[in-house]
């Protein structure tokens, strides 16, 4: 599955597969005990797309589909390469809804990566099913579903809208109140099953 960057400036194959082998190394440099220096020993492509500054979510499943974990950045604050290595480490060791990743459980492991594009303001009428990754904020709160997330559940526009607020901890409805600040992102999204 892939989306579009709102820059215009998609990952070449290189550059992806350096992306999602740098997350597993560092996944498996973690389980086994390794140092982070070790983890990140691995040569990146030349090109300027690596080195923007952008957010990034990672995506563990197993390979019969089960969602192991999912964890990302949405701010801005690292090179791409920083941004999912942190990403993928707290996927694997730090998603409050599941224990560590376990060295027995690398093998069945498989690591999608979310690449975001800027957060931008959108009325919900405008949201756009399969492209938009969603952001709401209330009262202090924050939830998002990426892009992938109604495809992946069937869901309509209003039900993506309704859960993203659950995901926030929001009252059913929040969307619609004028207070609620709701933020669309696109992702550039690739995994390891799909070479």
């Amino acid at each position: 599955m892939s989306g579009l960057v709102p820059d215009g400036e998609t990952l070449d194959e290189a550059e992806r597969r350096f992306l999602l082998t740098l997350a597993r190394r560092a996944i498996e440099a973690r389980a086994c005990g390794a140092t982070r220096a070790a983890s990140v020993a691995t040569a990146a492509p030349d090109g300027p797309r690596l080195s923007r500054l952008a957010g990034a979510f990672v995506t563990l499943r197993r390979k019969d589909g089960e969602l192991r974990g999912c964890v990302g950045l949405i701010g801005r604050d690292h090179a791409l390469p920083e941004t999912v290595r942190r990403a993928a480490l707290a996927a694997a060791f730090s998603d409050g809804r599941f224990t560590p990743v376990a060295v027995e459980e690398l093998s069945d492991l498989v690591v999608e990566i979310s690449v975001l594009g800027p957060l931008l303001p959108v009325r919900p009428e405008e949201v756009e099913l399969g492209r938009d990754g969603l952001v709401v904020r209330s009262g202090g709160r924050q939830g998002l579903l990426l892009p992938q997330v109604p495809g992946e559940h069937g869901w309509d526009r209003e039900t993506f809208l309704e859960k993203l607020c659950w995901k926030a901890g929001l009252p059913p409805g929040t969307w619609r109140r004028p207070e609620a600040e709701l933020l669309a992102f696109t992702a550039e999204v690739f995994s390891e099953a799909d070479s």
